[in-house]
Protein backbone atom coordinates (compact mmCIF):
# COMPACT_ATOMS: atom_id res chain seq x y z
CA UNK A 1 0.00 0.00 0.00
CA UNK A 2 1.12 3.47 -0.90
CA UNK A 3 1.59 5.56 2.33
CA UNK A 4 1.32 9.26 1.46
CA UNK A 5 2.48 12.49 2.88
CA UNK A 6 -0.06 15.23 2.76
CA UNK A 7 0.33 18.89 2.43
CA UNK A 8 -2.79 20.81 3.72
CA UNK A 9 -2.23 24.28 3.03
CA UNK A 10 -4.10 27.09 5.97
CA UNK A 11 -3.89 30.91 5.71
CA UNK A 12 -4.43 33.16 8.58
CA UNK A 13 -7.45 32.16 10.87
CA UNK A 14 -8.13 36.32 10.94
CA UNK A 15 -8.97 35.79 7.57
CA UNK A 16 -10.52 32.47 7.12
CA UNK A 17 -13.77 31.96 6.28
CA UNK A 18 -15.35 35.31 5.08
CA UNK A 19 -18.03 33.19 3.03
CA UNK A 20 -19.70 31.84 6.31
CA UNK A 21 -20.30 35.58 7.26
CA UNK A 22 -24.36 34.86 7.15
CA UNK A 23 -23.83 31.57 9.38
CA UNK A 24 -20.94 33.30 11.89
CA UNK A 25 -19.53 36.61 12.71
CA UNK A 26 -16.14 38.12 12.94
CA UNK A 27 -15.28 36.35 15.95
CA UNK A 28 -16.70 32.55 15.29
CA UNK A 29 -15.23 32.53 12.18
CA UNK A 30 -11.40 32.11 13.13
CA UNK A 31 -12.41 29.36 15.22
CA UNK A 32 -14.54 27.47 13.39
CA UNK A 33 -11.49 28.03 10.64
CA UNK A 34 -9.26 26.14 13.54
CA UNK A 35 -11.94 23.39 14.49
CA UNK A 36 -12.29 22.53 10.82
CA UNK A 37 -8.45 22.13 10.18
CA UNK A 38 -7.83 20.08 13.71
CA UNK A 39 -10.96 18.09 12.34
CA UNK A 40 -9.25 17.09 8.58
CA UNK A 41 -5.81 16.65 10.38
CA UNK A 42 -6.72 14.28 12.93
CA UNK A 43 -8.78 12.15 10.94
CA UNK A 44 -5.91 12.71 8.04
CA UNK A 45 -3.11 11.34 10.36
CA UNK A 46 -6.07 8.38 11.43
CA UNK A 47 -6.15 6.94 7.73
CA UNK A 48 -3.89 4.04 7.34
CA UNK A 49 -2.87 5.23 3.80
CA UNK A 50 -1.50 8.48 5.49
CA UNK A 51 2.62 8.25 6.53
CA UNK A 52 2.63 12.31 7.59
CA UNK A 53 0.98 15.45 7.66
CA UNK A 54 2.63 18.69 7.10
CA UNK A 55 0.41 22.25 7.51
CA UNK A 56 1.85 25.07 5.21
CA UNK A 57 0.92 27.94 7.71
CA UNK A 58 2.12 31.24 9.20
CA UNK A 59 -0.31 31.25 12.10
CA UNK A 60 1.48 30.80 14.94
CA UNK A 61 -1.88 29.65 16.82
CA UNK A 62 -2.78 27.21 14.38
CA UNK A 63 0.72 25.99 14.01
CA UNK A 64 0.65 25.06 17.36
CA UNK A 65 -2.54 23.43 17.70
CA UNK A 66 -1.56 21.23 14.54
CA UNK A 67 1.41 20.38 15.78
CA UNK A 68 -0.18 19.29 18.97
CA UNK A 69 -1.95 16.79 16.77
CA UNK A 70 1.13 15.20 15.09
CA UNK A 71 1.39 17.62 11.86
CA UNK A 72 4.74 19.17 10.65
CA UNK A 73 4.53 22.89 10.03
CA UNK A 74 6.02 24.54 7.16
CA UNK A 75 5.67 28.09 7.12
CA UNK A 76 4.41 29.83 4.20
CA UNK A 77 7.82 30.93 2.82
CA UNK A 78 6.46 31.99 -0.60
CA UNK A 79 3.65 33.58 0.68
CA UNK A 80 2.30 33.93 -2.71
CA UNK A 81 -1.14 32.22 -2.28
CA UNK A 82 -2.69 29.01 -2.20
CA UNK A 83 -0.81 27.33 -4.72
CA UNK A 84 2.82 28.50 -4.12
CA UNK A 85 2.05 27.65 -0.44
CA UNK A 86 1.04 24.03 -1.97
CA UNK A 87 4.13 23.31 -4.50
CA UNK A 88 6.37 24.61 -1.52
CA UNK A 89 5.32 22.42 1.14
CA UNK A 90 5.37 19.44 -1.53
CA UNK A 91 8.97 20.40 -2.25
CA UNK A 92 9.91 20.55 1.49
CA UNK A 93 8.20 17.19 1.71
CA UNK A 94 10.71 15.90 -0.93
CA UNK A 95 13.67 17.36 0.75
CA UNK A 96 13.67 15.05 3.73
CA UNK A 97 11.96 12.00 1.66
CA UNK A 98 12.64 12.17 -2.21
CA UNK A 99 10.68 9.84 -2.84
CA UNK A 100 7.67 10.43 -1.17
CA UNK A 101 4.18 10.19 -2.82
CA UNK A 102 2.40 13.47 -2.02
CA UNK A 103 -1.08 14.92 -1.73
CA UNK A 104 -2.80 18.21 -1.06
CA UNK A 105 -5.85 17.96 0.93
CA UNK A 106 -7.77 21.09 1.87
CA UNK A 107 -8.10 22.16 5.12
CA UNK A 108 -11.44 22.41 5.88
CA UNK A 109 -13.01 18.85 5.82
CA UNK A 110 -14.56 18.72 9.32
CA UNK A 111 -16.42 15.72 8.36
CA UNK A 112 -13.23 13.93 7.10
CA UNK A 113 -13.22 9.72 7.19
CA UNK A 114 -10.15 7.86 7.50
CA UNK A 115 -12.03 4.67 5.61
CA UNK A 116 -13.34 7.08 2.47
CA UNK A 117 -9.75 9.15 2.56
CA UNK A 118 -7.85 5.84 2.17
CA UNK A 119 -10.01 4.48 -0.96
CA UNK A 120 -9.37 7.95 -2.36
CA UNK A 121 -5.94 7.58 -1.84
CA UNK A 122 -5.90 4.11 -3.04
CA UNK A 123 -7.33 5.25 -6.06
CA UNK A 124 -5.10 8.23 -6.84
CA UNK A 125 -2.33 5.59 -6.21
CA UNK A 126 -2.87 3.74 -9.62
CA UNK A 127 -2.45 7.26 -11.29
CA UNK A 128 0.85 9.62 -11.86
CA UNK A 129 -1.44 12.41 -10.91
CA UNK A 130 -5.29 12.52 -9.91
CA UNK A 131 -7.91 14.78 -8.10
CA UNK A 132 -10.94 14.57 -6.18
CA UNK A 133 -13.65 17.42 -6.99
CA UNK A 134 -15.62 18.97 -4.16
CA UNK A 135 -19.32 18.88 -3.31
CA UNK A 136 -19.91 21.57 -5.78
CA UNK A 137 -18.51 19.64 -8.90
CA UNK A 138 -16.67 22.89 -9.33
CA UNK A 139 -13.13 22.91 -7.60
CA UNK A 140 -11.28 20.25 -5.36
CA UNK A 141 -10.65 18.69 -2.59
CA UNK A 142 -7.58 16.50 -2.89
CA UNK A 143 -4.56 16.63 -5.93
CA UNK A 144 -2.27 13.69 -5.58
CA UNK A 145 1.45 13.16 -7.10
CA UNK A 146 3.03 9.88 -7.18
CA UNK A 147 6.72 9.43 -6.33
CA UNK A 148 8.74 11.51 -8.88
CA UNK A 149 5.71 13.31 -10.26
CA UNK A 150 5.48 16.73 -9.52
CA UNK A 151 2.23 18.07 -7.67
CA UNK A 152 1.57 20.87 -10.05
CA UNK A 153 -1.49 22.61 -7.78
CA UNK A 154 -4.35 24.44 -9.61
CA UNK A 155 -6.76 24.86 -6.89
CA UNK A 156 -8.96 28.10 -6.28
CA UNK A 157 -12.20 28.03 -8.25
CA UNK A 158 -12.93 26.17 -11.41
CA UNK A 159 -10.05 23.82 -10.36
CA UNK A 160 -11.72 20.75 -11.55
CA UNK A 161 -11.48 21.90 -14.61
CA UNK A 162 -7.78 23.27 -14.48
CA UNK A 163 -6.53 19.94 -13.02
CA UNK A 164 -8.32 17.70 -15.33
CA UNK A 165 -6.48 19.60 -18.41
CA UNK A 166 -3.24 19.27 -16.65
CA UNK A 167 -3.78 15.57 -17.38
CA UNK A 168 -4.72 14.54 -13.65
CA UNK A 169 -6.82 11.76 -13.55
CA UNK A 170 -9.98 12.44 -11.74
CA UNK A 171 -10.90 10.56 -8.95
CA UNK A 172 -14.47 8.54 -9.70
CA UNK A 173 -16.01 7.12 -6.66
CA UNK A 174 -19.16 6.58 -4.82
CA UNK A 175 -19.65 6.63 -0.69
CA UNK A 176 -16.15 9.32 -0.69
CA UNK A 177 -18.80 12.41 0.49
CA UNK A 178 -16.69 13.24 3.22
CA UNK A 179 -13.39 14.01 1.55
CA UNK A 180 -15.29 16.03 -1.04
CA UNK A 181 -17.20 18.36 1.52
CA UNK A 182 -15.47 20.92 1.76
CA UNK A 183 -16.96 24.32 4.02
CA UNK A 184 -16.88 27.84 1.93
CA UNK A 185 -20.87 28.55 2.53
CA UNK A 186 -23.30 28.28 5.46
CA UNK A 187 -24.89 26.10 2.66
CA UNK A 188 -21.81 23.59 2.70
CA UNK A 189 -21.59 23.50 6.45
CA UNK A 190 -25.43 22.68 6.40
CA UNK A 191 -23.88 19.47 4.62
CA UNK A 192 -20.99 18.51 6.59
CA UNK A 193 -23.28 18.63 9.61
CA UNK A 194 -25.67 16.07 7.91
CA UNK A 195 -22.74 13.86 6.83
CA UNK A 196 -21.58 14.28 10.77
CA UNK A 197 -18.42 16.85 11.72
CA UNK A 198 -15.67 16.14 13.68
CA UNK A 199 -15.42 16.57 17.41
CA UNK A 200 -13.78 19.99 17.37
CA UNK A 201 -16.17 21.42 15.13
CA UNK A 202 -19.05 20.18 16.62
CA UNK A 203 -17.66 21.70 19.97
CA UNK A 204 -17.47 25.16 18.69
CA UNK A 205 -20.64 25.08 17.11
CA UNK A 206 -22.16 24.15 19.97
CA UNK A 207 -19.89 26.99 21.93
CA UNK A 208 -20.52 29.41 19.50
CA UNK A 209 -24.33 28.77 19.82
CA UNK A 210 -24.20 29.13 23.42
CA UNK A 211 -22.78 32.72 23.20
CA UNK A 212 -25.12 33.80 21.23
CA UNK A 213 -28.04 32.59 23.37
Amino acid sequence: MTRWSLVIPLKPLVLAKSRLAPAADDALRPHLALAFAQDTVAAALACPAVRDVAVVTDDHVAGAELSALGARIVPDAPAAGLNAALAHGARTVRRARPGAAVAALNADLPALRPRELARVLAYAAEFPRAFLTDAAGVGTTLLSAAAGVELRPGFGGPSRLRHSSSGAREIRLDGVDSVRQDVDTPDDLAAALCLGVGPRTAQRLEAGASAVD
